[in-house]
């Protein structure tokens, strides 16, 4: 099983849009999709988890409704909203940028620092 990796600040947010996105779903749902689409990788803590998604809420980036789980228990099912759609793609696109920024740096050696200095 590959190690799981902390999640990085400024992204859970993100990352609950993105599983709303895919598909209706329930808090602790929301939790289960981050985990299934990073493989296993990321685990979200439910104390950090319903925080977020109550922050989401607030913002209008996220509906909510209640509804019957799976299991027959009363949940509240979270469905993202226009707004949370702007929001996700452009966080979406400011990680990627800041990503290709990052990835820029990491790449470089001090052969083509002197290179760019000359």
């Amino acid at each position: 099983m590959a190690k799981q990796v902390d999640l990085m600040q400024g992204t859970l947010e993100m990352l609950i849009l993105k599983a709303v996105s895919l598909g209706r779903l329930h808090g602790y749902g929301v939790l289960l999709r981050i985990q299934q689409i990073s493989g296993e990788q990321l685990v979200i803590q439910q104390g950090s988890l319903y925080p977020a998604l109550y922050r989401l809420e607030h913002e209008g980036a996220i509906k909510s409704a209640w509804g019957e789980s799976e299991n027959g228990r009363r949940a509240k099912y979270y469905a993202l909203t226009a707004a949370g759609r702007n929001q996700l793609s452009a966080e979406t696109e400011r990680w990627n940028q800041m990503a290709g920024i990052i990835k820029t740096i990491l790449r470089l050696t001090s052969a083509d620092l002197a290179e760019a200095q000359s």
